[in-house]
């Protein structure tokens, strides 16, 4: 089944300003007679090749045998053209176009569907215009402000376009279990939720230093403020904790745990309605401006609620990212990622439930599996945009509460906070324009 073209085709900077869709053009070559026709052939542009870019988000997707990787993008032209390679190996030719500005992806018509797993300031932005362009979406989490969230649901819904987000934790059978336990009444009435997260690293000063020569500096700063380059900066678990590029571990692993959390918890607002938050004072002279160890408590609208904690001294990944259910009748968790069941009663552990017994849903394929299902069908996805929304902002929540050290009134609905301006101040972000010229 092919995906659906809209009709209509303008040059890229006037289909970005416009939002007009272009049409699924499948033009790529198959080597094996036993792979789908090229007609029947999801192509793919990935953009943002570091260790998980490639060595998960793209792997996953070579295996995947109705899709096919085109091009592949980064600023650092040495991971873009390895990337490239690993591309050619997989399909035994030299196909594969490496490209360093991301926006060569999007004006290219014979690509179907994007793959974003840059640093979370570039997420919104670069989806954005790749839904302007006409292509489905697959895009990490999280998303950098609360404001983007809501900005990225309208974009999806007007482009009619396929949505996922990069997370997998639906389809692992640790998380799913977990909830399938919950829903179906073997703790009793669940009234809490227990998170403990790691403690990622915070790193000291690092002073201005020579860009290397295959990094497009300013195209990697894009939409964030102008910056010096530095050595440590572009480090995955560097940038992770500089606010000008994303919020911190909070909204990283938090995004795994609290997924399953706020499937169990089931709110009908889909977000808390309150929040505490204590975060550990970011140490003198540190590259970091995030606290590394925090102390945040949710309350949602049907009563239940949650507290995700890690503590002092955890280096990083020694502290087990944990999760437990706590309800009426007994608890259940899972000790360390995809790691341990745990249980009040030992019993709880040993029971199954039939598809038409459960009232859960089935466990669904993964999330690049479904991705590509979803293009076919129309269907929505297991990760839908309104989860990426939902989900950001609970734990953008709780960073905010952190930074104002007081507790905070959240309005779903409205997407605001309750009678607190302050507050409301931090719901979105300015974007530098300069990085149009890069």
């Amino acid at each position: 089944m092919e995906t659906q073209p809209i009709p209509g085709r303008r040059p890229f900077l006037k289909t970005i300003a416009t939002s007009v869709a272009a049409p699924s053009i499948f033009t790529n070559l198959v080597a094996a007679s036993n792979k789908p026709s090229p007609s029947n052939t999801i192509t793919l542009g990935c953009i943002g090749m570091g260790g998980h870019g490639t060595k998960y988000n793209m792997k996953l997707f070579l295996n995947e045998p109705d899709c096919r990787v085109l091009a592949v993008c980064d600023v650092f032209r040495s991971r873009a053209n390895a990337a490239a390679e690993l591309v050619d190996q997989h399909y035994e030719d030299g196909s594969c176009k490496a490209c360093y500005d991301f926006r060569e992806i999007l004006s290219d018509p014979k690509i179907d569907a994007v793959v974003i797993s840059t640093p979370d300031h570039w997420h919104v932005p670069i989806a954005k215009m790749a839904l302007a362009a006409g292509k489905h979406v697959f895009c990490e989490k999280p998303t950098y402000c609360i404001n983007e969230g809501k900005e990225l649901i309208d974009a999806v819904q007007s482009s009619g376009k396929t949505f996922q987000i990069g997370l997998e934790d639906r389809s692992l059978t640790h998380y799913h279990k977990l909830v399938e336990w919950e829903r179906n009444g073997a703790i009793g009435d669940l009234y809490h939720v227990e998170v403990t997260m790691p403690v990622g690293s915070i790193k000291p000063y690092a002073p201005p230093a020579p860009v290397p020569d295959d990094l497009n500096w300013q195209m990697w700063l894009g939409p964030a403020p102008d910056h010096p380059y530095t050595k440590t900066r572009t480090g995955a678990m560097n940038w992770r904790y500089i606010r000008d590029y994303s919020t911190g571990m909070l909204t990283d692993w938090g995004a795994h745990l609290m997924d399953t959390a706020q499937l169990a918890i089931n709110d009908p607002l889909s977000c808390p309605v309150e929040v505490k938050a204590w975060g550990h004072e970011v140490p003198a002279g540190s590259e970091s401006d995030i606290p590394a160890v925090y102390d945040v408590h949710y309350r949602y609208s049907n009563g239940i609620t949650a507290h995700v904690k890690n503590s002092v001294g955890a280096e990083w990944m020694g502290q087990k990212a944990t999760i437990r259910l706590q309800g009426s009748k007994g608890w259940v968790e899972v000790e360390g990622w995809r790691g341990k069941f745990n249980a009040s009663d030992p019993a709880i552990l040993k029971q199954r439930y039939s598809a038409e017994q459960s009232k859960h849903w089935q466990m669904p394929p993964s999330e690049h599996r479904n991705f590509l299902d979803c293009i076919r069908s129309g269907a929505k996805t297991t990760y839908p945009v309104e989860t990426l929304h939902n989900l950001s902002t609970t734990l953008h929540l709780g960073l905010i509460s952190m930074d104002l050290g007081r507790s905070l009134q959240w309005d779903p609905s409205r997407n605001r906070f309750v009678n607190d301006p302050s507050a409301n101040k931090r719901l979105g972000r300015t974007m530098r324009e300069d990085w149009k010229k890069a």
